[in-house]
């Protein structure tokens, strides 16, 4: 299978499908929820750019570098966004990245259990050697988020890119880059199994 062919990822709290143009009102809706896009140490498209994020993740699907999908809630509704990123097919590699999700399901299971699809997918169909995952320096919700998964901190990339938002003005974004390797993937699966067998409040 091609990294960047479409696929459709279901569990039990979220089905992850390829993301398409008519997804667009759902997830203007969803990033009002929580205004994502004020984050000065995120890149998440405002409700006005939403089409043409769509048309960027699409294009760049056609380009080979990217499979975006539509992040769905068990009633359907799209929630957010993920995606497989900065494939490198040689080396079976992938990035797990440009995902934001509405507030209501922040650390929710539904995240969870995507991310559990998203490495299921990568190291068991895909045979990917490791998964990255990379963040601004300053979000530590999502570096925590990143590291209950089991991803370990290869390091930082200081002054790794300029900052585009408006609130940053040119900031230059120190980058945590994480991972998991194959090796890893047997006990990162079971503990992202114990996580969604629990309780949640």
């Amino acid at each position: 299978m091609s990294f960047t062919t479409d696929t459709t990822l279901t569990g039990q709290h979220v089905r992850l499908v390829p993301l398409r143009p008519e997804h667009h009102d759902d997830l203007v809706e969803a990033v009002r929820d929580g205004e994502l896009w004020k984050l000065w140490y995120t890149a998440i498209p405002t409700p006005e750019g939403m089409a043409a994020e769509i048309r960027r993740r699409l294009g760049l699907q056609q380009a080979g570098s990217m499979l975006p999908f539509a992040v769905l809630d068990p009633s359907g509704k799209a929630v957010g966004m993920t995606t497989y990123m900065n494939i490198d097919a040689t080396n079976r590699r992938v990035e797990i990245g440009s995902t934001w999700y509405r507030k209501s399901v922040q650390r929710s299971a539904l995240n969870t259990e995507a991310k559990r699809l998203l490495l299921t997918h990568a190291f068991e169909t895909l045979n990917c050697i490791a998964v990255e995952f990379r963040t601004h320096f300053f979000n530590h919700q999502s570096r925590r988020a990143i590291e209950r998964l089991g991803a370990k901190l290869d390091g930082v990339l200081r002054s790794h890119q300029i900052n585009p938002h408006p609130d940053a003005q040119g900031a230059l974004r120190d980058t945590c880059v994480y991972s998991i390797v194959a090796s890893e993937w047997p006990s990162v699966k079971a503990h992202l199994d114990f996580q969604l067998s629990r309780p949640r409040a």
